[in-house]
């Protein structure tokens, strides 16, 4: 090990219980090992992940949950074997830290299907039997390859959503050739994940629709995305006059909804991705048989892909919409993206206002 001490303290914000309720935490950190990275966090991106976990939503939360898997910062120190960082580099950190490294998935810089399981950035078990946690914290010790370079020039506010809602989308689009120029993309449900996936979309030169139950985010997603066409989901003539128009969808939604009325929209052989996570999926065959369809499932991507992700991001000029948050609101930012009150991403600055 390159240090036996944890360089004092970690301030964090952790959930102690079920409410949730998020208050301000001190821990230590494990000692930094001679291929870990040690970062400034600056900022760290709001997700629905953090509500799960701080919520015991799943059961199996290890309190003190400290959330945040969206994580932007500066390298503060570096472990003898790195090669990859130096200290005063911008880097990144997503929703795993570790994996085996050598299963079929490591192999290939897709850890994120590890077979042995990657370790998760919060409430998961890391390499020294410490349960892990997350960013809404001071700083964070990373082995080196979960780490991921920022460009200079792209704003750490915005590169921290790119590391769970951008490569969430990115994935699915990229596996199943989502990036054909003149292809119509359909994009189901407008959040932190959706917005990304129109941004994406406009970036690979498709013709995107927005499929919204909300008529109110229209005007947003027109003009302010500049999708090429928005259309209530519970409207069925609006839905009849896209039946077999699209060539993709990508379905961000997390609540139930019907799975037939946005089969019918893709054309012959169309590819339907799932990044969302309602309590069931359930569908006609017909539905898939007799388009062709495929319907396939997808979460975030693994080191290879993330990485070329945010250097696409900055070459196009790609930015996340964020509302830049002091630590203290996080708990009001919790809350509200729970009724959907966010547009589209809460960005935690870190930084500024953890003291």
């Amino acid at each position: 090990m390159d240090s036996q001490t944890n360089a004092g303290d970690c301030l964090g914000w952790a959930a102690t219980d079920p409410s949730g309720v998020l208050s301000p935490y001190k821990f230590s950190r494990r000692p930094l090992g001679s291929d870990d990275v040690s970062i400034k966090i600056t900022h760290c991106g709001v997700c629905y992940a953090d509500v799960v976990w701080s919520r015991n939503m799943h059961g199996d939360s290890k309190y003190p949950v400290v959330p945040g898997h969206e994580i932007a910062g500066i390298v503060k120190e570096v472990g003898s074997n790195v090669q990859r960082f130096k200290v005063g580099d911008p880097v990144g950190v997503g929703t795993y830290v570790n994996s085996c490294r050598d299963c079929e998935y490591c192999n290939v810089g897709f850890e994120v299907q590890c077979e042995k399981q990657n370790v998760a950035t919060f409430n998961g078990i890391d390499v020294d039997g410490t349960v892990t946690k997350g960013g809404y914290s001071s700083f964070i010790v990373v082995h080196e390859r979960y780490c991921f370079k920022i460009p200079h020039n792209y704003p750490l506010a915005s590169a921290a959503p790119l590391l769970c809602a951008g490569i969430t989308v990115y994935t699915p689009m990229m596996r199943h050739n989502m990036n054909q120029p003149g292809k119509s993309l359909g994009v189901i449900g407008l959040g932190g994940l959706g917005h990304m996936a129109v941004k994406f979309g406009k970036a690979f030169g498709l013709n995107v629709t927005v499929l919204s139950t909300s008529i109110s985010k229209k005007e947003e997603a027109l003009k302010l995305l500049s999708a090429d066409k928005f259309v209530v989901s519970s409207e069925q003539e609006q839905m009849r006059g896209l039946s077999k128009s699209l060539d993709f969808i990508v379905d961000t939604a997390s609540g139930d909804h019907p799975f037939d009325p946005y089969l019918s929209l893709l054309k012959t052989a169309g590819v339907y991705a799932l990044v969302g996570f309602p309590s069931e999926v359930k569908f006609s065959p017909a539905s898939l048989n007799l388009g062709m369809r495929t319907i396939a499932g997808s979460m975030t991507g693994g080191t290879k892909m993330i990485q070329e992700m945010i250097d696409f991001c900055a070459a196009e000029k790609i930015y996340p919409q964020i509302e830049v948050i002091p630590i203290q609101y996080v708990n009001e930012a919790l809350e509200r993206l729970v009724k959907r009150d966010a547009k589209y991403r809460f960005v935690i600055d870190i930084e500024n206002t953890l003291k």
